[in-house]
């Protein structure tokens, strides 16, 4: 169970899914806006032996993954196009090191992996930008 302020919540709406992950999706919003979050303690019932949970672990699983990119370029950008960027670039330098030792030369491969590494890390800092001028008009309105 999840509480939040309706004036907050209603930033939100336009992310949230059909689905039944709303909470988390709202809860990873907040967290990425800055917003306080707080965890109370809530009893509830034991579930029955009868009923079951609704939830299928691959499929469930793929959107909840889906949703966590989805909140996390939307909010930090950098955070997810960096790391792979990253592992563009440590995939290039490996095979680049192996062809080098191997045949001695450059090959298309290792110069492809380059270039992708870099388009993935400039568009990150575009999003990211685009990002901060979001949060930057939000404020002036506010």
């Amino acid at each position: 169970m999840r509480a939040m302020r309706a004036d907050c919540a209603r930033e939100f709406v336009h992310l949230l899914p059909n689905g039944f992950s709303y909470p988390t999706t709202m809860t990873m919003a907040f967290f990425r806006s800055g917003y306080s979050v707080a965890y109370l303690p809530v009893r509830f019932a034991q579930r029955t032996e009868d009923s079951t949970s609704h939830i299928r672990p691959l499929k469930d699983g793929i959107r909840f993954l889906l949703i966590i990119f989805k909140i996390g370029t939307l909010y930090s950008p950098l955070k997810v196009f960096f790391p792979i960027s990253l592992l563009h670039l440590a995939a290039g330098l490996c095979y680049y090191a192996y062809t080098y030792f191997t045949d001695h030369r450059l090959t298309n491969m290792s110069v492809i992996l380059f270039s992708i590494s870099s388009l993935i890390f400039v568009v990150g800092l575009l999003s990211e930008q685009i990002t901060n001028l979001q949060y930057s008009l939000r404020d002036h309105r506010k």
